[in-house]
């Protein structure tokens, strides 16, 4: 059964983050809020952790994993940052963002698109996330919480939208820690912007999306919409 803690959503306590990132310290796999959904995720470092996220979400090890940086600075130790994706990161972060790039060697493979060798990173605009990042010091996978249906695959979108406490309910017996912000979850994806390329490309239009319209109108490509 999962421990669970109640973080305030603006203002989360000290004492109580701490707690939360010894957690993670020892491999534990969390249940959090973000700026788009809730996820589950643990310390990027801990492999037996990422392969307790993969067998939640029924992931095979060649679908990539999202994980959350602190910062841009953070995030040019575990991707390569051409100047172009810096100025267009630099406007956009933190926020509602997931940037797919080429990935350093600090990035464990069991993270990594095996083929591309491209990761995909995001700097939540969120106060829990960035005081969890902040005091673990290390990226945390970010995957989203999605119920799964009986006998159906999370990926293939037969997935439901639950309140809280069914989400609860659902994972407590498969993760270690809940974190509960006495909010209902959101359930808005991010838009996914690759990177890896000359001109960046647009893979998924999400939240935030507007914001990203208006300053560079003209210069995506658009692959998957």
């Amino acid at each position: 059964m999962a421990t669970i803690y109640t973080v305030h959503p603006k203002a989360p306590q000290t004492r109580t983050i701490e707690q939360i990132v010894d957690r993670l310290r020892t491999g534990a796999v969390v249940l959090y809020p973000t700026d788009t959904v809730y996820a589950i995720g643990c310390d990027l470092n801990s492999k037996s952790a990422i392969q307790r996220v993969r067998q939640i979400k029924q992931l095979s090890n060649d679908k990539p994993l999202t994980f959350l940086c602190s910062s841009l600075s953070n995030i040019a130790n575990y991707a390569v940052v051409s100047d172009p994706a810096y100025r267009l990161m630099r406007r956009l972060i933190p926020g509602p963002y997931t940037f797919l790039l080429p990935a350093t060697k600090l990035v464990p493979k069991l993270v990594m698109s095996p083929k591309r060798r491209t990761t995909g990173i995001r700097v939540p605009d969120h106060a829990i996330s960035q005081a969890l990042l902040n005091g673990l010091g290390n990226p945390i996978i970010s995957t989203s919480a999605h119920l799964v249906e009986a006998g159906t695959s999370i990926n293939n979108g037969n997935f439901s939208l639950p309140a809280k406490a069914e989400l609860f309910d659902c994972l407590n017996s498969m993760v270690d820690v809940i974190v509960d912000n006495n909010e209902e979850p959101g359930y808005q994806t991010s838009t996914i912007l690759d990177m890896t390329g000359e001109q960046p490309s647009v893979v998924r239009r999400g939240l935030g999306w507007d914001a990203v319209e208006v300053w560079a109108e003209g210069i995506f490509s658009e692959e998957r919409v």
